[in-house]
């Protein structure tokens, strides 16, 4: 049977990322497309030459990446996000591919921040978006990254908007701290699984959380 893969996207502060550990906690195998961006950059020869040769030899501090001046330029400049993501974006999509093949689960899922933005969305079966009111949102970002309410809203309006995604999402997660998160994660994941007949396997492995 033809392997599934499924991407977990929404925008800075929906929560994806708790959802996808909630599928991962199911027995799913979840790919943090993210993270592996943020690893990759450090130890991938191929992107850390691309930066440099973008951006100097101040990127990178005694060989580890300046993160926070990385996000300072990107998020202040269009053009220079569309170049790093040019640049990153390609070895990601590789490491996700190798990862899934070495996978012995007939579903998996990608969690990506931006899987419209950079058109990566076609490569999948189906996409889940997570949504979650603004207010919440900004919120949540300040609360965990310890930032004030300005570079929040940047950061969101960096993103696509939640209407702009969710026309082109198969499915849609509300985590507004209000909505019953885990069914919905069941709901969706009992319809991704009638694409592989797995509905008895999504049923056990709901019962273990």
């Amino acid at each position: 049977m033809t392997m599934k893969k499924i991407g977990i996207t929404g925008g800075i502060g929906s929560g994806k990322s708790y959802v996808s550990d909630i599928i991962k906690s199911m027995g799913f195998p979840v790919y943090h497309s993210d993270e592996n961006a943020k690893s990759l950059m450090e130890s991938n020869q191929e992107i850390k030459e691309g930066l440099l040769l973008l951006f100097g030899e101040s990127i990178y501090e005694k060989g580890e990446l300046n993160k926070k001046k990385l996000a300072e330029l990107i998020f202040e400049s269009p053009e220079l996000r569309e170049k790093v993501n040019a640049i990153v974006h390609p070895i990601v999509r590789a490491d996700f591919a190798q990862w899934a093949r070495n996978q012995s689960q007939e579903i998996v899922f990608n969690e990506a921040a931006i899987l419209f933005e950079t058109g990566a969305h076609t490569n999948f079966d189906a996409i889940i978006l997570v949504i979650a009111p603004e207010a919440i949102r900004i919120n949540r970002v300040m609360k965990r990254e310890n930032c004030s309410r300005a570079l929040v809203l940047k950061r969101i309006q960096s993103q696509w908007s939640d209407e702009q995604k969710s026309s082109l999402a198969n499915f849609q997660i509300i985590n507004d701290s209000v909505s019953p998160l885990l069914i919905q994660v069941e709901k969706v994941l009992e319809k991704i699984s009638a694409l592989n007949n797995l509905s008895s396997i999504i049923k056990t492995k709901s019962k273990l959380i």
